[in-house]
């Protein structure tokens, strides 16, 4: 039997197996629930809410509401939700029904190992008890002198490349992503890369930064993976990928291969210094070549942190190798590209707002100065260069405003999915119509039932944020003194419209990292890296809006799950994922509002 003959085989297994589970089954309660037609006989809706689908998206819950009926692959039915109260269940109360689907948790296991993304149960909850002391905020005060002086490469990279008078236009998005990358392997694994060195690649960056790209040219298998798991074993399952012709899958174990092999080199050699230092014996800096951070960052990266975490613990609560190797890979990719578009964004819209960019700056200023004198510093010591501490940095209320309004209005993941594990029943804080016309509190839920979090809808509910829900308005987190909502009191701040109605999200009541026992567990982490980074650089620089002469091309951010800037054509023809601003030093009236 021919490759090709085993997945055309494997492809009419999965849809007579899919279709003959609709057929037995009886009529879903989802038939009911009002929804759109389905507009393709394979891919149902789903072709609509992850290619370019931020239009579509924010028009489901505009005509439909909180809960809406969707078609899946074969037309299968699925809920797309974003009501408050039923995510409360979903990812807080219930989230033990509703947990994330065997295609996503395999697929995970294969590309990442035996991380937080891909685990479930007692072993998941082992792991995050472990991680959560990880990202503490007392951790966090002692990763940021980590992160400031890569900021401050990057600042200079940008800055070789300017005139000394004038504005220079540069293509941001891959300066972004080479400083990311190089804040998360540092901070992370304690190891540099030298990502923000152009002359020099390495493969495990250049594999994590082609991983995402590679991954969505087969999204269409992903609903294979289990199928495969089940059935083949690993040898097999190589050599299907050996046979298939099928370039992106072969390129995605390549990726996968050199990630494995460069986690396990740094691995070993961190667990080696570990021992050294444990032992009180040779503490110099271990040797892994020229790229190792070296002493300057033992004990302080999330990952030494976590190997003392787990020398320390009882048996029973220790991680294995296994589960430390994949939380290596899962840090690094979890933390990569969506920081890399968060951060990008939030450019992007200060190159296009001047006075929020001035009044930023000028913020970021004062606070510098005040520190500078409070350690009793000259004034030969520019302020430009200092470098705040946590809690100064944090503590910025237009920056927080402007980072959480962001990260609302955008986030950089826009859905995610989760099956319930058994029948329940799905309350909603506002009903829904139902096809005849009838109003729908609850919703019936059966075993199997697959669920959408519309993590962008959610964020753009009206009857939450109010009716400019859709707007990019930073003073909404702010109070009539231009404090942040909640300054002097230890819990987030929530800036929404409606008291009575509150999403369960980890950070400031928004679903960007969700909420419940699977929420982002590095979104402390994430916020002061951008923070750190956005302060680093408008302090010296001003961004505008780039030339794009006279072919029309515009920047237009594409949705396709994440989101991704790229210049977009006057015949809507999509050029490479690019972010091209305009950059020039500061002026004496880049300060004014």
């Amino acid at each position: 039997m021919t490759a090709l003959s085993v997945l055309v085989s494997l492809c009419l297994t999965f849809v007579i197996y899919r279709l003959a589970k609709r057929l037995a089954a009886p009529q879903s309660p989802l038939a009911r629930i009002s929804g759109p037609p389905k507009e393709h006989w394979l891919k149902g809706n789903l072709h609509k809410l992850f290619k370019d689908g931020l239009t579509y998206n924010l028009a489901l819950q505009e005509e439909f509401g909180g809960a809406v009926r969707i078609y899946g692959l074969f037309g299968e039915e699925q809920l797309y939700v974003s009501d408050p109260l039923a995510l409360q269940h979903i990812v807080g109360r219930d989230q033990h029904i509703y947990e994330e689907t065997d295609m996503f948790i395999m697929g995970n296991k294969i590309i990442l190992g035996e991380g937080l993304v891909s685990t479930l149960g007692e072993q998941h909850r082992k792991q995050r008890k472990m991680l959560n002391p990880v990202f503490s905020f007392a951790n966090m005060r002692v990763m940021l002198p980590i992160i400031a002086p890569i900021a401050d490469k990057l600042r200079a990279r940008l800055l070789e490349q300017l005139p000394s008078d004038g504005s220079h236009q540069v293509n941001l998005l891959p300066w972004i992503s080479r400083g990311t990358l190089e804040y998360i392997c540092q901070a992370g694994l304690g190891y540099s890369f030298n990502a923000l060195e152009p002359s020099q690649k390495h493969e495990y960056t250049e594999a994590i930064k082609s991983l995402a790209p590679t991954f969505l040219r087969i999204l269409l298998l992903r609903p294979l993976v289990p199928v495969v798991v089940r059935n083949f074993s690993l040898y097999w399952r190589n050599k299907l990928v050996d046979w298939l012709p099928i370039a992106p899958l072969k390129e995605l174990r390549r990726l996968v291969l050199v990630m494995d092999r460069c986690c396990r080199d740094i691995f070993v050699e961190k667990k080696r210094t570990f021992s050294r230092r444990a032992s009180g014996g040779n503490q110099e800096a271990n040797t892994v070549g020229e790229r190792d951070v070296g002493a300057r960052m033992m004990d302080k990266d999330i990952m030494s942190i976590l190997l003392r975490a787990n020398a320390s613990s009882s048996q029973a609560d220790r991680l294995t190798e296994s589960e430390i190797l994949g939380q290596m890979n899962t840090i690094v990719f979890a933390g990569f590209e969506t920081t890399t578009t968060a951060t990008c964004r939030i450019l992007h819209i200060l190159a296009t707002n001047p006075d929020v960019q001035n009044r930023l700056r000028r913020e970021i200023r004062q606070g510098k100065l005040e520190y500078r004198a409070s350690q009793g510093l000259s004034d030969e010591h520019g302020w430009e260069d200092v470098h705040l501490p946590y809690d100064s940095l944090m503590a910025l209320p237009y920056l927080d405003a402007v980072v959480r309004e962001t990260l609302r209005v955008h986030p950089p993941t826009s859905l995610l999915g989760r099956t319930t594990r058994q029948g329940t029943t799905l309350p909603l804080s506002r009903p829904v119509r139902s096809t005849s016309g009838e109003e729908i509190t609850s919703i019936a839920m059966p075993s199997g039932t697959n669920v959408i979090i519309s993590i962008l809808a959610a964020n753009h509910n009206k009857e939450v944020w109010g009716p400019d829900a859709s707007v990019w308005r930073p003073e909404r987190w702010l109070n009539s003194s231009g404090e942040r909502f909640g300054a002097n009191s230890t819990s987030q701040a929530v800036a929404t419209d409606n008291d009575d109605i509150k999403y369960p999200g980890v950070y400031a009541s928004m679903m960007t990292f969700l909420g419940g026992g699977r929420a982002c567990i590095g979104f402390k982490f994430a916020e002061m890296e951008m923070k750190q980074v956005i302060a680093s650089l408008i302090s010296v620089m001003h961004f505008s809006p780039p030339e794009m002469g006279t072919e029309g091309y515009k920047i237009y951010w594409r949705m396709d799950g994440l989101q991704v800037p790229v210049l977009r054509s006057p015949t809507g023809i999509d050029a490479e994922a690019q972010l091209p601003l305009s950059i020039r030093l500061v002026r004496d009236t880049d300060f004014a509002i």
